[in-house]
């Protein structure tokens, strides 16, 4: 597709038309158009500045607290992108590399019981991640399949109902709460912050096998990322907020599975509390673009750091 026959009404329809089908009861989205134009097309734009420096793959970062919005704004570049550019791009979550419910339980056992929880790093499979990024960028490049993880039974799915990307990606988005996230001074993980902390992780175990994860692996990893955009919520207590609400719109969407209730929600953010409040502070080191979000979920600005 040439980008000179770019049909701005067609994407617009298309726009509108999924956020209609995206909708939560009782939570309306506003100012839809304005948003398309005074967010989802610059951002758009700017990506592909980043692509068209050499038509090389690009890999591009997308964090932010749980509930930040992070999977409906790339299901909306990704349908831009095709209809604008012409190019393919490829979406998935450091979600849905989650470690399995076994393997989680056998590195409970090893090092620390609260790595049952999923979330943290070390809970993920790194290994994985990156033979992804491998077999996307290959030149002989064939179908790649990449883990589906359901929340709701907090397993990985069978491999038969895996993503299958069978076209190339011009672009890369790996998008996750923790994305770009760095390590803390040994120090600063001595204060508590919250129950789970206190109370599960006294001797700091826990706290310093995570930061030893964010400090190797994590880092290597995310050094693949060629530019990173963040969301920033305007405080912590709203992350609360933003999870309860996904966690209602899988009620609604998976009919006789298992959903956290409110205190278990509450009490599940805890275990992302302090790197998500760190990367809420380093904002400005870690991202590229970072997008401001307000007390009611809406983009306010952009700012850019790094071209």
């Amino acid at each position: 597709m040439n980008k000179k026959s770019f049909d701005y009404f067609d994407l617009k329809r298309k726009y509108l038309d999924f956020l209609k089908k995206n909708e939560t009861t009782g939570k309306p989205i506003i100012d839809k158009v304005g948003k398309l134009n005074k967010f989802y097309l610059p951002l758009s734009r700017w990506i592909y500045r980043i692509y068209k420096k050499d038509n090389k793959i690009k890999i591009i970062g997308l964090s932010g607290g749980q509930g930040a919005g992070k999977s409906t704004i790339t299901k909306i570049l990704k349908f831009i992108f095709k209809i604008k550019y012409g190019l393919e791009l490829c979406v998935f979550s450091i979600d849905d590399f989650y470690k399995t419910r076994a393997d989680r339980l056998k590195m409970s056992k090893k090092h620390h019981h609260l790595f049952l929880t999923r979330g943290v790093p070390g809970t993920h499979d790194i290994g994985l991640i990156n033979k992804i990024f491998t077999k996307l960028k290959k030149k002989n490049f064939k179908t790649v399949l990449i883990p589906k993880f359901d929340k709701s039974i907090d397993n990985r799915i069978k491999k038969s109902k895996w993503m299958k990307v069978k076209n190339q990606p011009n672009i890369i988005i790996f998008e996750g709460w923790c994305i770009g996230a760095r390590s803390q001074k040994n120090n600063c993980l001595k204060k508590s912050l919250n129950i789970v902390e206190s109370k599960h992780d006294a001797d700091l175990k826990w706290r310093k096998e995570v930061n030893y994860h964010l400090s190797t692996s994590y880092r290597k990893l995310f050094d693949k990322i060629d530019k990173l955009i963040y969301l920033k919520a305007p405080s912590f207590n709203y992350i609360f907020q933003w999870r309860l609400l996904q966690e209602q719109k899988l009620k609604l969407t998976s009919k006789n599975k298992k959903i956290m209730s409110r205190s278990k929600v509450k009490e599940f953010i805890m275990f992302y509390e302090r790197i998500t409040r760190q990367m809420m502070k380093d904002y400005s080191k870690i991202s590229d673009i970072t997008v401001f979000l307000d007390k009611k979920h809406r983009s306010t600005n952009m700012r850019l750091f790094r071209k």
